[in-house]
């Protein structure tokens, strides 16, 4: 029996703060670990990601093992962005993953106002249980944050995997470490990408600098020396998510975990 649960919530404050990427993943591990709910929690996540991708709208859906519809879950900025949300899924979506065994989309649809789109599966352990699928209205491509985007599906898989287990009493600790430590490993190869290969050049530069210090008073070169410290530090703590093994936490303040770097190589 199908059971659909739609929660809109439009966009009506756009003054509010750009989320941060890495602020949606941690907010997604967080109610993981607590085991959430599930359908608040993806609410959440997808409004936090309409803003920060500018997406007009998304959705997420969850199946059960005959591929109906559990639950469904939407963020929309209007309700006509919705009506082409659900127009989406149920019309070019569905029926592709139904008989070309789709898996995951990109798509771009021309006209006067071009419209992009996506779908991508929430998948564990090999099984496909869900999607999340996107809106974007105008002349932009949300193809440059797909490495953001392949992330939160696994997240929000993982998130889910989570809840249920916590609430069969079935959990499989060695597996979701497994799946958050590959999420957190995903994360830091777009920060390296993102951050860490310009963050080279400024280093670069600022070495370069410091090799003639002295045509420079004593103040800009300690300024120099702390900017090029800052900078390998940034460099530093990106090589250590790359190199992670364990995806171990430490308390970071009263309601909020850090992932723990320290190790034998470790600076700090």
């Amino acid at each position: 029996m199908l059971k659909e649960v739609k929660e809109i919530k439009l966009l009506d404050n756009m003054s509010e703060q750009k989320p941060d990427k890495f602020e949606i993943l941690r907010h997604l591990a967080v109610f993981g670990k607590e085991g959430g709910n599930i359908k608040e929690t993806a609410k959440q996540a997808l409004e936090m990601t309409c803003s920060y991708v500018n997406l007009n709208g998304a959705s997420l859906y969850l199946w059960d093992n005959e591929k109906n519809t559990t639950i469904a879950v939407s963020h929309a900025d209007s309700i006509d962005v919705q009506n082409t949300l659900n127009d989406l899924e149920q019309n070019l979506f569905e029926n592709l993953r139904k008989n070309q065994k789709l898996i995951s989309a990109y798509m771009s649809f021309g006209g006067d106002l071009p419209k992009h789109t996506f779908t991508l599966p929430l998948m564990f352990n090999k099984n496909i249980f869900g999607a999340v699928i996107g809106i974007q209205v105008g002349s932009n491509s949300i193809v440059a944050e797909d490495s953001f985007l392949d992330t939160l599906s696994a997240m929000l898989a993982l998130c889910f995997q989570a809840t249920e287990n916590q609430t069969s009493g079935e959990i499989d600790p060695e597996q979701i470490d497994k799946e958050r430590l590959a999420a957190i490993l995903e994360t830091a190869v777009t920060v390296n990408h993102e951050v860490n290969n310009p963050l080279q050049a400024i280093i670069g530069n600022i070495q370069l600098l410091l090799m003639k210090k002295d045509q420079y008073d004593e103040d800009i070169i300690s300024k120099l020396k702390a900017i090029e410290e800052s900078a390998i530090k940034i460099n530093t703590v990106t090589q250590k998510l790359m190199r992670m093994t364990h995806a171990k936490s430490k308390k970071y303040s009263e309601d909020t975990n850090m992932l723990d770097l320290s190790g034998d190589d470790s600076e700090e």
